[in-house]
């Protein structure tokens, strides 16, 4: 049986690390198994270089092109090690970011050549391509509130993605957008200005019928 991959996409602050683990314990209260995991990260390798790319007090001089190519050694370690073999035991993969975040940060937002961005894509995921991406849009006035009160109620743990300028998100969002545009079918675009329920039923009803069609 072939189990089913579904990533979440969207700009800081909406909302996917709230609906991501509602997802898993609705999918899970349906009898499913789900494995659910975040990009950059999700191993062992993948979480050292996670803390690198946002966390380090070492990074501040890291190029696009180093990120880009981090992202995708993380990214490529995770498909091998942990997608694959669960999806192969019919598994539901859930994924906290793929390899449209990467096109939209590092190809629109960093501004890196698209087509080299792609072809590192490429080279670390090969044909494991997510079923379904729920890309929660949110504007860009929203998600800026969102961030600021994120940092003031939380224990404040630098990300340098974060740090970047309003421009960067604005690209950032268009990404999306077009990566939207092209793909109408994988990728779902959900409202996230709603309340946390309103967008958790309207996640449901895109997921439950793929469920029920492909998992059973």
């Amino acid at each position: 049986m072939k189990g089913l991959f579904i990533t979440f996409e969207g700009t800081e602050g909406s909302g996917k690390s709230t609906q991501v683990p509602l997802l898993v314990e609705r999918l899970r209260e349906w009898g499913h198994a789900v494995c659910i995991f975040r990009e950059p990260g999700g191993t062992p390798i993948g979480e050292e270089i996670r803390h690198t790319l946002k966390h380090s007090h070492a990074n501040a001089a890291m190029t696009a092109e180093a990120e880009l190519l981090l992202m995708n050694a993380s990214r490529a370690q995770l498909v091998r090690e942990i997608i694959r073999p669960a999806l192969a035991r019919g598994e539901i993969i859930i994924c906290d970011r793929f390899f449209d975040s990467t096109t939209a940060y590092q190809g629109y937002g960093r501004q890196l050549n698209l087509a080299t961005v792609r072809h590192v894509i490429d080279l670390a995921v090969g044909d494991t391509r997510p079923d379904l991406t729920l890309l929660l849009r949110l504007p860009l006035t929203v998600s800026e509130e969102r961030l600021r009160s994120r940092q003031a109620t939380m224990p404040f743990i630098r990300d340098r993605i974060e740090e970047a300028d309003r421009a960067f998100f604005e690209r950032v969002a268009k990404g999306y957008d077009e990566a939207a545009a092209a793909e109408p079918k994988r990728i779902q675009v959900i409202n996230a200005t709603g309340t946390i329920e309103e967008i958790q039923s309207a996640i449901w009803r895109i997921v439950a019928p793929l469920v029920a069609t492909r998992v059973g």
